[in-house]
């Protein structure tokens, strides 16, 4: 058996008897809040859904939560509120008729406040605030508004009270969340701190699980349930692993993950309304059945399946996955786009959104401010990278390079950044290390005895700051080009800004530190540090200007299948 959930309207509360429990508060709507409910039922107008029936659109209130008892009352577990303010209304709209003429209206008992349930019936049209206890207070005050509101807008000859009532009670519906549970105390608990939210994706769940979507025989309808709720546990398990998630989803978080493939199916979102793709999956279910239920659910799965399929196949997951992580294509677009083309032209697709991508982009241009497409040009050239080889299967973590920060990093220190005052001694010490003295400038022959003698100034800081620089810069023509693309790379900021604008052999240190305890740094930046651009036998502690030029051509090698390089 499972938890039952539907739309009711207001109408088809009135044969229920509610039981308000002992761990409910008392009512305590304010004023402003019933004239907004007031004014928003009063401004919606139902409208036709389509033309091939007579359904109308209807105004949603929020979910009431409840637990069905022995004696065929219903404890309410959430939404006491909601309920008292309805009974209200329609208590206030009654008086327009004779008692005998008056509609039936759904009860309420207050478990250990049994006046209260009194003091509802008995409540009269010149009614005064009552100061007897704090529920008689709240209740008459805003049975008061109720009174007042409906008392200014008779004033307006448009406003139509008859049109009102039936809006009301007949295109105004709750969500109606049954449960099965048998600690209403614990759910109560759970919904009021937050932990278990009425989302899209729970309230779709017991859509698809409702009994009354199959119609099957008893055990071949257990069967059918439990296949749906372990196909739904599968793929929202696997949806839960962080490398596959933000492989498909850069910026989107939902508690539960499955809840975004049913964003993707719904055709009429809505970004002010929380529960619009619920209300969407809730017209579909509107005469269910199973054929509704076996088309919708298979629509779920050939999403689910088609994302994992892209997933698994190394080249559609790296391109898909850049394309994503760098807002250049709509998921949904993608997805019917796949459905509609073979593998071979989607990949063409692919490579062609690529390409649409940087079309605007100009890789000799590039600079260290030119952030978004730096980052752009640095993220598909790992990729490339890693897609370049066939033996290669290892595979761009997105979900790291979503989750963690990032940093263009200048692969030579740079004059301009020196370290502040408390790193300024260890930046000396660290570089010290790994100065060659043998390759010395002569006007710098001493520039160890220096560095072991500085009298922490930070005039004479200064003065050595610019020799060590110009020491491990010997080799490489930096000039104007210090910020250009091709001495930079990429590096999570964790990494970048532990060495404190280090020289070249002291990142290098750093890198190869961290790779050995095994934290992502991506392929080319790898490359770099650890001197695949070098000549053999390569010069370990410098940066040198045939590094840079072999680190240039190897991009621009790597980029040019996209055409948008400029030569």
């Amino acid at each position: 058996m499972q938890n039952i959930l539907k739309l009711k309207t207001i109408n088809e509360l009135r044969d229920c008897n509610f039981i308000i429990p002992s761990y409910q508060r008392g009512y305590r709507w304010t004023a402003t809040e019933i004239t907004e409910l007031l004014n928003d039922i009063n401004s919606f107008t139902p409208r036709a859904i389509d033309s091939q029936s007579d359904d109308k659109t209807w105004y949603c209130l929020q979910p009431i939560v409840v637990k069905k008892t022995d004696n065929e009352e219903f404890e309410v577990i959430d939404g006491q509120q909601r309920l008292t303010t309805i009974y209200l209304i329609l208590f206030y709209l009654n008086q327009d008729y004779i008692i005998s003429k008056r509609e039936k209206i759904f009860k309420l008992n207050y478990e250990t406040r049994p006046s209260s349930s009194l003091f509802l019936e008995s409540l009269e049209d010149n009614q005064k605030i009552n100061e007897s206890n704090i529920d008689f207070y709240y209740i008459s005050k805003a049975y008061i508004t109720i009174s007042a509101w409906f008392d200014k807008k008779n004033q307006d000859i448009s406003f139509d009270k008859l049109n009102f009532s039936s809006k009301f009670k007949f295109h105004s519906r709750v969500i109606w969340y049954e449960s099965i549970e048998d600690d209403a105390i614990s759910i109560f608990t759970r919904i009021n701190i937050g932990k278990i939210p009425l989302t899209n994706s729970e309230l779709i769940k017991a859509l698809f699980l409702n009994s009354s979507n199959f119609n099957e025989q008893d055990n071949k309808l257990k069967l059918r349930q439990l296949e749906i709720a372990n196909e739904w546990d599968r793929i929202e398990g696997s949806l839960q692993d962080d490398r596959f998630w933000y492989f498909i989803n850069k910026e989107r978080k939902f508690v539960n993950r499955i809840e975004f493939i049913f964003d993707l199916m719904n055709e009429n979102p809505d970004s002010k309304d929380k529960l619009a793709t619920f209300r969407f999956f809730s017209k579909k279910f509107r005469k269910p059945s199973n054929d509704i239920l076996s088309e919708n659910w298979n629509e779920i799965k050939d999403y689910y399946n088609r994302f994992y399929e892209w997933y698994k196949e190394r080249s559609l997951y790296h391109k898909i996955g850049c394309l994503i992580t760098v807002n250049a294509i709509n998921i949904k677009e993608l997805y019917k786009e796949s459905c509609s083309k073979k593998k071979s032209d989607f990949h063409k697709y692919l490579d062609e959104k690529i390409k649409f991508s940087l079309r605007k982009i100009s890789v000799r241009d590039l600079q260290y401010n030119d952030t978004t497409e730096v980052r752009k040009i640095l993220l598909l050239y790992n990729i490339l990278t890693m897609l370049s080889s066939d033996k290669d299967n290892s595979y761009f973590p997105f979900d790291l390079y979503e989750n963690q920060k990032w940093d263009i990093e200048h692969i030579t220190s740079i004059k301009n950044r020196v370290p502040d005052e408390k790193n300024r001694k260890q930046w000396l010490v660290d570089s010290r290390t790994f100065i060659d003295t043998e390759a010395l400038a002569p006007d710098s022959h001493d520039l160890i005895d220096r560095i072991d003698s500085w009298d922490e100034s930070e005039e004479s800081f200064i003065i050595l700051f610019e020799e060590i620089n110009n020491h491990f810069n010997q080799h490489i023509k930096l000039e104007d080009d210090v910020d250009s693309l091709f001495n930079l790379t990429l590096l999570d900021s964790t990494t970048n800004r532990s060495y404190k604008n280090a020289v070249f052999p002291i990142k290098r240190k750093t890198i190869i530190d961290r790779d050995k305890k095994g934290i992502f740094i991506p392929i080319c930046t790898k490359n770099v540090f650890l001197k695949y651009f070098s000549s053999y036998p390569p010069k370990i502690s410098f940066w040198t200007q045939l590094d840079k030029e072999n680190y240039e051509n190897d991009l621009i090698t790597t980029l040019e299948k996209y055409n948008y390089i400029e030569n």
